[in-house]
């Protein structure tokens, strides 16, 4: 009889450390992985921060630049009008590098260039044939020059562009006149972004069933109603 009870007792402290042992094993995985998930969001929204104060200001003043009247960007000089040099230009590219060397004006990023064909329009009533037109763009984040021409013309149109320190920062919100370096370093801000909305997600739910449930349905209710209004 005592033997029995020696057993049993011997059995129910073996079994019941063991059940002890798997419960804080599974919470301790589970602790470790919100640990280092509340570290991610933390460091990833310090990062965000930095940049995201930059977008957040100036994304603001281009909303609410109109109404509140905000010199974002104004023009120094408005239009002059270039002689060209003796020789002919073949090409738009030929005649961006003459600009660049006349103007001494190094744009951050490659000039934009677009060529219209020459077309008849109707002018003052009358179908008039309109030659070739070339627009090339210059741009840094600062400053910005616009060139028209139309071939056959001895001058070409320039637009002069200076940004106020308020301008210059929404041209950089807007990737106006910027290099891939900063294209890639918005690309991250924008990553951190949509890594700040995940874990914070997660981090709500608690990885509990019902609440990871609530939070992927929710989400998916959202998107549907997002895809229905983009194809609508």
């Amino acid at each position: 009889m005592k033997a029995d009870v020696f057993s049993r007792t011997l059995d129910t402290t073996v079994t019941a450390p063991e059940g002890t042992v798997r419960t804080t094993r599974t919470r301790s995985r589970r602790a470790v992985f919100l640990t280092w998930l509340r570290k991610t969001h933390l460091y990833v929204g310090l990062w965000g921060a930095v940049l995201g104060l930059l977008f957040g200001v100036t994304g603001f003043l281009l909303n609410h630049r109109a109404i509140m009247k905000i010199p974002v960007e104004k023009t120094v000089q408005k239009t002059v009008q270039v002689t060209l040099p003796e020789r002919s230009f073949e090409k738009p590219e030929d005649m961006a590098a003459w600009l660049q060397q006349e103007l001494a004006f190094v744009p951050v990023s490659p000039p934009v260039m677009k060529t219209q064909p020459a077309k008849k329009v109707v002018w003052a009533d009358k179908e008039v044939m309109q030659p070739e037109r070339w627009t090339i763009n210059f741009a840094r984040p600062d400053q910005g020059i616009n060139a028209e021409y139309f071939v056959g013309n001895r001058f070409v149109k320039l637009d002069k562009i200076d940004a106020t320190p308020i301008g210059t920062l929404t041209r950089l919100h807007t990737s106006v006149g910027v290099n891939a370096f900063w294209v890639l370093l918005t690309d991250t801000v924008a990553g951190s972004l949509i890594l700040l909305s995940i874990t914070g997600l997660l981090l709500w739910t608690q990885l509990h069933t019902v609440r990871t449930i609530a939070v992927m349905t929710s989400v998916g209710a959202l998107t549907g109603a997002l895809w229905f209004m983009w194809s609508v």
